[in-house]
């Protein structure tokens, strides 16, 4: 059983309250965008136009003495008014984190909208994430305009350049003052937006007007109130061309096995995806779900069944996984951003399905495929890079209006206001009583659980 919340459930949990943006201060200033693109229409956005965070009309029916009282998103876009001048406005841009597809393509969409949309001229990237932030490591900022980054979207990674682990929220700030930075966007996931997150404290306990906006990035799309996250699709995407070659080397020899390890450290998302995609799947293993090996409902029993039935077998397995199954020498290890390390439950899963075949007298042939860094390293696809685009455009207008301590999301097919609080308090994780999960039972055939 899931021990994951719902959406409905946490929807459920969260108050209008939660959903209040922070600003820096009143808007003085008229924006430039109607000026500047004078061939293109712009529709301006209104504070008071939001997004229902449930928008089922049975939950509606709870405020409907008092709608005002219905958590809702404020709904992302442009504003009539804006809080900083742009013609002297500095902006600072920082990617942190491990690599997804579609990073470049946000920096390069921050650079286009600030300079083409609002006439800011000065914007710098700090390299190798909050590191680059702290003078001591010796990262010089770039100095970053249209043209420097044109073409960074042909390319994976990121032209910044990454890195994980905590910094000191206090020098990090010591350098946006030092630098003269009047908005910093943050380009990361989890881990990222908490530090983000003391960075504000900072900023607001100095009393300091410097806006800080996020545009989330998780490569496993594991940040909750956010349809999905930049280069999701292009992963899954990867991913589908990875099994469609173990679903080959599979077929090409009796009772072939091709195990195709997907990322997903707490959330199954990129292997669900890419094994109803693919549609060549027998078994999805998620972090969601423990995993049997043994008993007659366990994965080596069926695996051993569908073998006698089509001599080949697939198996989809996210990274977090079955880490139970495997042994540990010693106290969990932790990366620098306080990750746990992982053990590989590809190599785990490969050896005791050839230990069991072989006790069983089965001949197989296994091919186990882990393409984890090829997938977050490719670039953009078509689709993600126009999602990345539109996020970092949507993230400007938020900056310019003076929000602070907020992601741009997508929420309901809308582009929308989130903030950090909120945003980090849960992890989106497959509801395995939901849609998504249902859709991999009925295409895989597999049983909704793996027990002894």
């Amino acid at each position: 059983m899931s021990i994951a919340l719902t959406v409905p459930e946490r929807a459920q949990r969260v108050v209008a309250s939660d959903l209040e943006i922070s600003i820096l201060g009143s808007c003085d200033f008229p924006s430039p965008l109607a000026d500047r693109l004078s061939q293109a229409a712009v529709h301006y956005v209104g504070q008071a136009d939001r997004v229902l965070l449930d928008d089922r009309l049975s939950r509606l029916t709870e405020f409907k003495e008092d709608l005002g009282r219905a958590p809702a998103f404020e709904l992302a876009g442009p504003r009539h008014r804006i809080f900083f001048d742009p013609s002297k406005l500095k902006c600072g841009i920082v990617t942190c984190g491990g690599l997804c597809p579609g990073l470049n393509n946000v920096v390069r969409g921050l650079v286009l909208e600030l300079n083409h949309g609002y006439g800011v001229r000065q914007i710098v990237g700090f390299r190798y994430g909050y590191e680059g932030m702290i003078p001591r490591y010796g990262h010089q900022p770039l100095n970053l305009t249209p043209e420097s980054v044109a073409e960074i979207h042909h390319e994976g990674g990121t032209v910044l350049g990454t890195s994980r682990g905590n910094q000191d929220p206090k020098e990090m700030v010591d350098r946006l003052v030092e630098l003269g930075i009047g908005v910093l966007f943050v380009v990361g996931g989890d881990g990222t937006c908490r530090g983000a997150m003391t960075v504000v404290a900072e900023i607001k306990r100095r009393g300091l007007s410097i806006g800080v906006i996020g545009i989330p990035k998780t490569i496993d799309n594991d940040i909750h109130f956010i349809d999905r996250s930049f280069g999701f699709e292009t992963s899954f995407s990867a991913a589908v061309d990875v099994i469609k070659s173990a679903h080959v080397e599979a077929k090409g020899a009796k009772n072939g096995v091709g195990l195709v390890k997907c990322m997903g450290r707490h959330s199954g998302f990129i292997a669900c995806h890419a094994a109803l995609a693919s549609t060549d799947v027998d078994f999805v293993l998620i972090p969601e779900l423990p995993v049997a090996l043994e008993g007659e409902t366990g994965l080596l029993r069926l695996l051993e069944r569908r073998l006698v039935r089509d001599a080949h077998a697939v198996i989809v397995v996210a990274e977090g996984a079955g880490q139970d199954l495997c042994e540990t020498s010693g106290p969990a290890s932790t990366d620098a951003s306080g990750n746990a390390k992982l053990n590989d439950i590809g190599v785990v899963l490969r050896d005791k399905i050839i230990a069991h075949c072989k006790s069983r007298g089965l001949e197989i042939t296994l091919k186990y495929l882990d393409p984890s860094y090829h997938i977050r390293s490719v670039p953009a696809s078509p689709a993600d890079s126009v999602y990345c685009w539109n996020m970092a455009r949507n993230a400007v207008h938020a900056a310019l209006a003076g929000n602070t301590e907020m992601l741009i999301g997508r929420w309901h097919g809308r582009f929308v206001h989130v903030p950090m609080p909120l945003a980090t308090r849960y992890r989106k994780q497959v509801d395995t009583a939901g849609d998504l999960w249902t859709s991999v039972i009925e295409s895989t055939g597999q049983p909704v659980a793996f027990n002894m």
